[in-house]
C-alpha cells in the first residue's frame, strides 16, 4: 500500500505462446519463466494483490502458491485466443476488483526488479504534473530511420555526435501504471496524459521470441553471478 492507497498487479498470462512454444512454462535460470515476476510483485512491498488473469489450469492450480498475494482470474471463453486485445482483458480485470491503483506487467519481463516497480509507483504518487497514467521506456540516442530510407530523428546533412541527439522512447512493456478513471478515458492503459518512465536496459529486455528468451536468460545469469 502506498499512502494509504491500494495497489493491484494485474499479470495476464495465456496457456498458449504462438512464437516459443511453452514459453511461460519454460524453464528461465532454474524455474518456470512466469514464477519471476510473480516473486518480484510479491516482494515489492507496495503491491498488495496480484491478479492473474489465465486461461491455463497449471497456472490456476499453482499460482495461488507462489504468493499469499496472489488471486486468481480464469479467463471467459470469449477473451482466449492469438488474437483478442489485451485491452479488452484488462477491462475485465478492472470490472472483477477495486483497487486505487492498478500496475500491469507481463510473466515475459523477468529481469524486472522490485525497485524499478516501486519507484514507478513512487513517481506516479507524487506526481505534481498531474499525469493520469505512466508507462515504462527505454531510452535511445542512436540515428533512426524510416523504412524508405528517410530520418526520423537526425539530419544526414548535418551529422552530429548521437549522444547530442534528442532521446527518442519506446514503450517497453515492462511496466504501466493507471487507474480505473484513466482507463475508461480512452479503454486503455495509457491514459490521456501519461507519464514517461524509464527502466535500465537489462530490466527492459521482453521475452518474445526465441533470441530474447535466451538473451534474458543469458543477462539473468550473468546478473546472478556478479552478485554473488
Amino acid at each position: 500500500m502506498i499512502q494509504n492507497q491500494t495497489v493491484t498487479a494485474l499479470v495476464p498470462i495465456k496457456d498458449h505462446s504462438e512464437r516459443v512454444a511453452g514459453k511461460n512454462f519454460r524453464d528461465f535460470c532454474g524455474k518456470p519463466l512466469y514464477h519471476h515476476i510473480i516473486h518480484t510483485l510479491d516482494a515489492t512491498y507496495a503491491v498488495d494483490r496480484i491478479v492473474i488473469n489465465t486461461d491455463s489450469p497449471k497456472i490456476m492450480a499453482e499460482g495461488p502458491s507462489l504468493s499469499p498475494k496472489v488471486q486468481i482470474l480464469e479467463r471467459p471463453a470469449e477473451l482466449v485466443g492469438d488474437y483478442v486485445s489485451t485491452n479488452k482483458i484488462f477491462a475485465y480485470d478492472l470490472s472483477k476488483t477495486e483497487s486505487d491503483i492498478y500496475l500491469q506487467t507481463h510473466a515475459t519481463n523477468p529481469l524486472l526488479s522490485t525497485e524499478s516497480i516501486a519507484q514507478a509507483l513512487k513517481a506516479f504518487v507524487e506526481d505534481k504534473e498531474g499525469y493520469d497514467s505512466l508507462f515504462s521506456v527505454t531510452r535511445y540516442q542512436s540515428r533512426f530511420y524510416s523504412a524508405d530510407g528517410a530520418a526520423i530523428n537526425h539530419d544526414p546533412e548535418n551529422l552530429i555526435r548521437t549522444q547530442d541527439l534528442s532521446p527518442v522512447y519506446e514503450e517497453n512493456s515492462c511496466i504501466y501504471v493507471f487507474t480505473k478513471e484513466s482507463f475508461a478515458k480512452r479503454e486503455r492503459r495509457i491514459g490521456l496524459n501519461p507519464m514517461l518512465f524509464e527502466t535500465p536496459p537489462i530490466e527492459s529486455t521482453d521475452i518474445d521470441d526465441e533470441f530474447t528468451f535466451r538473451l534474458a536468460e543469458l543477462l539473468a545469469l550473468y546478473h546472478q553471478r556478479e552478485s554473488r
